[in-house]
């Protein structure tokens, strides 16, 4: 049988560097204990600073026994992002790309007794492997479990793109009957093995076994009759399937996986079918990161982000942006989320050859280690491509992870995240089965209003494509609070008004295949400082640390969630300057009653949203009270005599360009350029020029700002803090196409050239 050990404990890491491969610690290392990030506390503490570099792993491990029947391997479920793996100091394997589980098999290089493991893991920027750039924490480390396993010289494939060996997929044939397709993949064989599949109920019970001689692809097909169907969150009935692997009278290898029967389909005009069953797919987007601890998740954290999906209603979370645990997976296919899943193509495509491989190389790992996901219903091939410009080979590469997609995986769709600022009319729109598109609307730019007048453009200009909407959302920072809110104020009563629009929008119209909320946590990008709050992206409808869920959690329970549910807004907004106060309450309930200090104030009938006018509030204290039929939420505010000014931000003008700029610059001129030592240019990096000038960090916000239509902040330009401001000109995706972006640039370069470093 195949043994695991997790190694776990009795880890060393170092930041420092070497010539030969370390093979033991000495007193400066630190001992750590796995999962582990580096940058558990720089990656979110702001400055865009965190530490990318090459950094050091040792452990011991034994080995009792070494044989000719069997195989060691050691296996690591996540290395950020490149690796080299050296066990008694000799390499035997290397790993591209941070999120995929890969394996080495190391049956050669062990000896009995103790043995050394040394890993050198590295997060830093290298052309070849994706992401390259993009609006979170690249966190490095060995930050999911490293394992031991033993397999007989007889076992299922563990040399294939990290997977498991099996491979299992099911065709709905009538309303209740299946047909369940099995494949072993079984390396080295002998003449008498066989594979036995063998499939149970939820239950327990018994429902098929089927056996065959054991072949490199050991492959069976059975008929099912009267199965329960998996029904996403209303159902999520899983079978579980026993893969073993015989010789004689014992087993010598086994896999597990989960199964659940499902079929679904995507109507342009109706929406996401889930067994027949029109079923909108209406949920959150996820990052792997916590406050304090980084990337470096336990089993635990995983199930607590999950439970707490849950608990809001969704039935579907895109796993941004990259290959998220397994232990993840797993509990999505319990809980019966449906899942759209991706590779980190994002932002700004390479143009080395071997970057495009690295694709290729994280899809193929992403598929064969995620096919046998229940939960799994789409993959996707790329997240705001075209930021970083759009080429014909950029359009070529898409085409070849789709078609690769489709030939690893048939019986999914494929899909693709769009930047705002694509062109409804761009062929990109016409590469995935279905596409979704990131829309900030009433918070970057434009009104809340353009949300629908863009989305009803689109379904009116492409009836035959389904259209989803894969990122929306804005900051909301627990502390600002505002009576009048408006975009750009951080408040979390802004927040709400967003999402309360967007709620509305979505609801009012079921044709859109999906909806994935930006985002369901708060979650480190070590490059932003929003609202003064450095080193994370706020638009979480949960905290970081997940202490706090904001009011706009609370607003798509109520329009997501079937138990009974209500709550007063603006809790955290206690001190109040004022005899009476609006108090705003979420519910699932068609009526609320609020109450004043234990007295009926008034009862209103409405929909999710309702709004108490002219609540008094009395000296000192007063409790305010919202009932519904099945539940009741109570809070506090205190009435004070001047407002408190730490519930507004206020925000530093030199902080955010001008979008008006070139009202005021001549770009008729024809300009050469210049680039004089000891002045700026568009030779520098945009790091150089915010951290040492303000003025030329003045001269590229306004010059952005203004291409882009929108304010451009300091801290979003810091994601991109280590290209050339030259490189920024390569963005065309978001600019104005009426502008001639030479003229822009040569006029750029001829004003930073003015200023003296």
């Amino acid at each position: 049988m195949r043994v695991y050990e997790t190694l776990t404990h009795n880890w060393f890491f170092t930041k420092e560097a070497f010539d030969t491969v370390p093979v033991s610690a000495n007193e400066n290392w630190e001992k750590v204990s796995i999962p582990h990030t580096w940058n558990a506390l720089d990656g979110q503490d702001g400055g865009a600073d965190y530490y990318r570099g090459k950094c050091w792993y040792v452990t011991e491990f034994d080995v009792k026994a070494v044989g000719e029947n069997k195989q060691i391997y050691i296996e690591f479920e996540g290395a950020s992002a490149f690796c080299e793996v050296y066990v008694n100091g000799e390499q035997v394997t290397t790993h591209d790309g941070g999120y995929s589980t890969f394996r080495a098999n190391i049956t050669e290089k062990v000896k009995v007794g103790s043995n050394v493991l040394s890993v050198m893991v590295s997060n830093e920027d290298v052309s070849h492997i994706y992401p390259q750039m993009a609006d979170f924490t690249f966190y490095g480390g060995l930050y999911r479990d490293v394992k031991l396993l033993t397999v007989d010289n007889t076992h299922f494939d563990l040399d294939y793109f990290g997977g498991n060996g099996v491979h299992v997929t099911s065709e709905i044939v009538e309303e209740r009957d299946a047909i369940l397709r099995m494949h072993g993949y079984v390396k080295n064989a002998k003449e008498f093995d066989r594979v036995s599949f063998q499939v149970y109920d939820m239950e327990g019970n018994e429902v098929a076994v089927v056996e065959q001689p054991a072949l490199e692809d050991t492959f069976v097909e059975v008929k099912l009759n009267h199965i329960t169907l998996w029904q996403g969150v209303e159902n999520p009935y899983l079978y579980t399937i026993d893969i073993l692997l015989l010789r004689n009278n014992e087993v010598i290898d086994e896999v597990t996986v989960r199964h659940g029967f499902r079929h679904f389909h995507v109507d342009a005009q109706k929406g996401f079918f889930l067994n027949g069953v029109l079923t909108p797919l209406r949920g959150v987007s996820r990052h792997q990161d916590k406050y304090g601890i980084g990337n470096a998740l336990t089993k635990e954290d995983h199930r607590q982000d999950a439970e707490m999906i849950r608990e809001l209603g969704a039935n579907t979370i895109r796993l941004a942006h990259y290959q998220h645990s397994q232990a993840f997976y797993d509990l999505c296919d319990e809980m019966g989320f449906i899942l759209w899943a991706e590779i980190p193509f994002i932002s700004k495509m390479n143009q080395d050859p071997a970057a495009h491989d690295n694709c290729i190389l994280q899809m193929n790992e992403l598929i064969v280690q995620n096919c046998h996901h229940t939960s799994i219903c789409m993959w996707g091939i790329s997240n705001e491509i075209t930021i970083g410009g759009s080429s014909p080979k950029l359009v070529e590469n898409l085409k070849d992870l789709n078609e690769l997609a489709h030939k690893l995986d048939p019986t999914r769709l494929t899909t693709m995240a769009q930047v705002s600022a694509l062109p409804m009319t761009d062929e990109q729109n016409q590469i995935t089965d279905i596409l979704s598109y990131n829309h900030y609307f009433g918070w970057y730019n434009g009104s809340l209003e353009d949300n629908e007048k863009w989305l009803d453009t689109f379904h009116a200009m492409h009836p035959e494509r389904a259209l989803g909407i894969s990122e929306y959302g804005c900051e909301g920072i627990i502390t600002y609070h505002n009576d009048e809110p408006k975009a750009g104020d951080y408040s979390e009563e802004y927040q709400a008004i967003y999402h309360e629009h967007m709620a509305k929008v979505i609801e009012e119209r079921p044709w859109l295949w999906a909806t994935h909320i930006w985002n369901m946590f708060d979650f480190g990008c070590d490059a932003r400082n929003e609202g003064g709050v450095a080193g994370r992206n706020n638009k979480g409808l949960v905290t970081l640390d997940r202490k706090v869920k904001k009011d706009s959690y609370y607003l798509y329970q109520a329009y997501w969630s079937k138990k009974p549910m209500v709550h007063i807004c603006s809790k955290r907004y206690g001190k109040r300057a004022s005899e009476t106060i609006t108090v705003k309450v979420y519910s699932n309930a068609s009526h609320v009653q609020l109450y004043v200090d234990g007295v009926l104030f008034a009862e209103q009938s409405a929909h999710r949203v309702f709004v108490f006018e002219n609540v008094p509030l009395h000296a000192g204290f007063t409790t305010i009270t919202a009932k519904t039929e099945d539940c009741s939420d109570v809070t506090a505010f205190e009435r004070v005599e001047s407002a408190f000014e730490a519930y507004h931000f206020v925000e530093d003008e030199s902080e955010t360009g001008v979008t008006n700029w070139f009202e005021y610059a001549d770009l008729e001129t024809e300009r050469s350029m210049t680039f004089n030592e000891g002045y700026y240019s568009i030779k520098d990096t945009i790091r150089d020029i915010l951290e040492s000038s303000d003025e030329a960090a003045a001269v590229i916000l306004n010059a952005f700002s203004s291409m882009m239509s929108m304010k451009i902040k300091k801290s979003m330009l810091m994601i991109m803090a280590d290209r050339t401001v030259e490189d920024m000109f390569s963005f065309p995706a978001s600019s104005n196409e009426t502008l001639d972006i030479e003229a822009i640039k040569a006029y750029v370069n001829e004003m930073l050239q003015k200023i003296e470093k």
